[in-house]
């Protein structure tokens, strides 16, 4: 007899909404003066970085900017970044990863989808001062979190 149960999903409208995007880049100054000056963004400091970022951020290695509708843009320097192509029109990806935000109370039945899934996980789930969250891969190998604040 074969099971014919339907496998859970995490279930429409659960996932709340982008909670931050992480981008790589080669060159943070360049890339600050980008996304601050040109673009406009506000660029997180002192109290407005999460603290689990806070060293990162003191060290160069991060910088986070809030865009005006709230979503997060953490870039992350990666010096030794090169496109896998010279021509920047080829298409390639610098994203880091896409964090999905979900409620507190929904993130352990979310976690458990992703087992049942047999989902590559990369790590996690991980806690933090700021919330939980778990790093795992589409089936492109593009790197995913799901995510929901400290209650």
């Amino acid at each position: 007899m074969t099971n014919t149960a339907p496998k859970p999903t995490i279930g429409i409208g659960t996932l709340r909404a982008i909670h931050h995007i992480a981008l790589n880049v080669q060159d943070m100054g360049r890339s600050r003066q980008f996304y601050g000056q040109v673009l406009g963004l506000h660029e997180l400091t002192g109290d407005e970085v999460p603290s689990t970022l806070k060293d990162l951020v003191a060290a160069g290695k991060v910088a986070n900017f809030r865009l005006p509708d709230g979503l997060i843009l953490d870039l992350f320097g990666e010096p030794e970044l090169a496109p896998p192509h010279a021509d920047p029109k080829q298409q390639f990806t610098r994203a880091n990863h896409l964090a999905f935000d979900i409620a507190p109370e929904l993130f352990d039945s979310a976690v458990e989808v992703l087992h049942h899934h047999n989902v590559l996980i990369d790590h996690g789930p991980v806690s933090r001062p700021t919330g939980r969250g778990i790093y795992f891969y589409d089936p492109d190998g593009f790197q995913l979190e799901i995510r929901c604040d400290a209650v």
